[in-house]
């Protein structure tokens, strides 16, 4: 059976993702995390506004949209194309991802879905060897696995809809053009991961010429990284909106740049491609609303499943951090990562049970197989069945003063994407269709296992894990979080919002704390350091198989509070930040 003969396959696959997604810092250190000590962890506090970011340059470009006026799209759109020059390995205008805003002006919650795309002519066994077996490379190392970007089209949208009026697009860009313009100084977490990944750059001329010293050596800490191609593209969007992306000569530059190198997007592909507005996914866990991304990304869909299943057991009772509190985590993830493997894909090509997934009752069912003193082999996960009804990233979130929210997740899948800049745009494209499943039973490179709902097809969105995430109380916000890391983005974000509503955790500590993730398949918790040696040896008697590293994440989130706004930048990554106003 090919799912048993993938297992595997599937721990190999998430350490090689490990292995790219960490900084070179952090894998000195075997890629793990030790949370800093207590007095070391603290929330940036703001009156009027905040911006949380993995990357600083962009985080400040963003607040001081807002000093200036600008509501959180606003502060968004300019963050989010900053970032796509100061922060390559997932900032982005070659990949795509998802937007979920609470609109205090509008009165309104949306989201938008800028997921990449497969080009037109992708047939459903484009991933397979001659063999007839997944071939890991086209769909990781080769232009096969580029999707067709949505970022630009995503924030363009984004501001259209739901931004002040105050900005034009050309005055949001200003800034991102002006630094792949002059440069910027490598550092923090650019200068930890690019000499590791730069072979993988390396293999692209175009890619080489702009990431590599004058000797052919990667840059390192210090050194000036000019993008004066990316300037032009971004000059173009700022003058022509999406248009300069999607049409004319930057479309017809992506386009060859991905046939060029095996792949097969044409012109036509970037001219049909459209961001899709869409309701979020939406739950309630102990009186408070959750508003999170719906299909194609997972990340709703499992998070609401997850909530509801532990909305059942005391968890204030059990001590945070716990064995007994872990205990039940894990159970939870379990069985949600076993129905989004099932049933969830692109919704325009699957009717999955998603109002389902999602009911308390169905979660009751889950929760009556929780065994609290052993846990649940995974065979073993997949035994409850919905009724039917009539499939590497960044995250930045936004508060502004007026009570408007952006959480907002987007990414190129490695990190770096495929490596592959366009000649002549500066745009690095992305390797998303790896997303895909190659086969019924097969996994990704993040270990996720799929079946026949998130096969390629000709513009079909692969499946996400993404999980951009609003928390509000009485209609306003509370908290605004998500994050990047594959298969663990979702329970990433689980674990803060239990931290924050559960515990009561200041927000900084609730991002700090160690985090563990299981995934259905393969059957183990991977786990951070920092829990205690009591804890694991409970988790070990119970029956869990536990491995370190987790693996990266980084969940850059807001606490909205009455004594201001706490912005929490994720310790696990070098030069995230805060920045307020």
């Amino acid at each position: 059976m090919l799912l048993r003969a993938e297992r595997r396959s599937i721990a190999a696959a998430i350490l090689l993702i490990v292995a790219f997604c960490l900084p070179a810092a952090a894998q000195e250190r075997r890629g793990t995390y030790t949370p800093p000590p207590a007095d070391a962890i603290h929330a940036v506090v703001a009156e009027h506004g905040m911006v949380v970011t993995q990357e600083r340059i962009a985080a400040g470009i963003g607040a001081d949209v807002l000093r200036r006026g600008g509501n959180a799209v606003d502060a968004a759109v300019a963050t989010g194309f900053a970032m796509a020059v100061t922060y390559p390995r997932a900032g982005n205008i070659g990949g795509g991802g998802f937007m979920v805003i609470h609109s205090a002006d509008k009165h309104e919650d949306v989201a938008i879905d800028y997921r990449e795309t497969a080009p037109a002519a992708t047939k459903p066994d484009i991933f397979l060897g001659a063999d007839g077996k997944p071939d890991i490379a086209k769909s990781r190392d080769s232009a096969l696995g580029v999707g067709v970007p949505g970022t630009v089209a995503g924030l363009t949208l984004a501001l259209e809809k739901y931004g002040s009026g105050k900005f034009t697009l050309g005055e949001l860009l200003q800034p991102a053009i002006e630094l792949a313009r002059n440069g910027l100084a490598l550092a923090d977490d650019m200068a930890d991961t690019l000499p590791a990944i730069y072979p993988r750059l390396a293999h692209w001329p175009a890619t080489a010429r702009i990431f590599s010293r004058a000797d052919g050596s990667p840059l390192r800490e210090g050194d000036a990284l000019v993008q004066k191609d990316l300037a032009a593209t971004l000059g173009a969007i700022a003058e022509q909106g999406s248009r300069g992306f999607y049409e004319g000569p930057i479309a017809e530059k992506l386009a060859k740049a991905v046939r060029d190198a095996g792949g097969i997007m044409t012109p036509d592909d970037l001219k049909s491609y459209s961001a899709v507005i869409r309701a979020p996914v939406r739950g309630n866990y102990r009186g408070y609303d959750i508003l999170s991304m719906p299909l194609p990304s997972s990340g709703g869909v499992v998070l609401v499943e997850m909530l509801n299943i532990l909305e059942g057991f005391p968890l204030a009772d059990m001590k945070q951090g716990s064995a007994p509190e872990l205990h039940v985590l894990i159970e939870a993830m379990k069985r949600a990562y076993a129905d989004r493997a099932r049933y969830l894909g692109d919704p325009a090509f699957v009717n999955a049970p998603v109002v389902a997934l999602t009911s308390k009752d169905y979660a009751a069912k889950q929760r009556a197989s929780i065994d609290l003193d052993r846990a649940t082999p995974w065979t073993d996960a997949l035994s409850a069945v919905p009724p039917r009804e009539g499939s590497n990233t960044t995250h930045f979130s936004v508060v502004d003063s007026l009570g408007n929210a952006v959480s907002n997740t987007y990414t190129l899948n490695f990190p770096y994407g495929v490596g592959l800049v366009a000649e002549g745009t500066g745009v690095l494209l992305n390797n998303e269709l790896d997303d895909f499943t190659a086969a019924p039973g097969a996994s990704n490179a993040f270990g996720l296992v799929g079946f026949e709902a998130n096969l390629p097809g000709p513009g079909k969105r692969p499946l996400s894990s993404m999980s951009p995430t609003i928390v509000l109380k009485d209609g306003k916000p509370v908290l605004v979080t998500g994050s990047p890391g594959g298969s663990r983005i979702i329970s990433t974000v689980l674990q803060v919002i239990v931290n924050v509503l559960d515990y009561h955790m200041d927000v900084a500590a609730a991002v700090a704390a160690p985090r563990l993730h299981h995934q259905w398949l393969p059957d183990e918790v991977r786990i951070e350091r920092g829990f205690s040696e009591d804890t694991l040896a409970g988790l070990k008697a119970m029956g869990h198989q536990l491995i370190e590293p987790m693996g990266q994440t980084s969940a850059n989130s807001i606490a909205v509070t009455p004594n201001g706004l706490l912005g929490a930048p994720d310790p696990r990554t070098r030069g995230a930040e805060a920045a307020g106003q």
